[in-house]
């Protein structure tokens, strides 16, 4: 039933959606942190990290994030084609 009224919902569950995307970003997350501290940080005897290890950090995660997004859009394109692909197949199939 959908929560309009009536029916079954068309498409996935908005809640798996939700839940897959969550954990897609917490994934992420821990991943550019681990990668990026244990580049940056020498000094674990500190519990905080200076300047030098900051600034270090903040470069390695923007570096992180733009890869992220190039590798986002390079997938997003080849999904367009593989649809494109399939479209085309099942038109060809259908005559």
């Amino acid at each position: 039933m959908s929560w309009f009224g009536g029916g079954s919902p068309s498409g996935p569950d908005p809640m798996f959606l939700a839940r897959t995307e969550i954990e897609m970003y917490n994934d992420l997350f821990v991943k550019m942190s681990a990668t990026c501290i244990s580049k940056c940080r020498s000094n674990y005897k500190e519990p905080d990290m200076n300047i030098g290890e900051q600034s270090c950090v903040d470069r390695c995660t923007g570096k992180y994030m733009e890869a992220q997004e190039k590798v986002g859009d390079v997938m997003r394109k080849v999904n367009e084609q593989h649809a494109q692909q399939q479209q085309a197949m099942q038109g060809m199939q259908g005559r």
